[in-house]
């Protein structure tokens, strides 16, 4: 079983697609991890011998941030926007999508469930 970043990888996947299962590594980053490592891509992780686990933790340790580090550092991002009081921290504040999407429809994910707002009653004719 091969840990890495405190992940522990899936053993039957292809390096590559396993390394993606840490946070901050997609398949561009792996492919570069591998590539920098000597590792063929198509390799299964549980084929990996302990130099070359110690070869990918190297690398991800000196280049990468990964896991918790990244995580906190774009908690910090955000918060820097809130603080600041810009656009996009206003929009974090009030839960709304911060790129420019249309929120008349769509934007679920990031308003949630709909609340329903009850119609205006109709005055009786005369």
């Amino acid at each position: 079983m091969a840990r890495i970043a405190g992940i522990d990888l899936p053993k039957n996947k292809r390096g590559e697609i396993g390394l993606t299962y840490i946070y901050g590594i997609g398949r561009s980053t792996a492919q570069y991890i591998l590539t920098q490592s000597g590792i063929d891509f198509d390799k299964k992780v549980k084929d990996w011998n302990d130099d070359e686990q110690a070869a990918i933790r190297n690398i991800i340790n000196s280049e990468l941030k990964v896991e918790g580090q990244l995580r906190s550092e774009i908690q910090m991002n955000i918060k820097r926007l809130l603080d600041i009081a810009c656009y996009r921290g206003l929009r974090h504040r009030k839960g709304l999508p911060l790129r420019g999407q249309r929120t008349r429809t769509n934007s679920r994910t990031r308003k949630g469930k709909r609340k329903t707002v009850a119609g205006k009653k109709k005055a009786p004719k005369k």
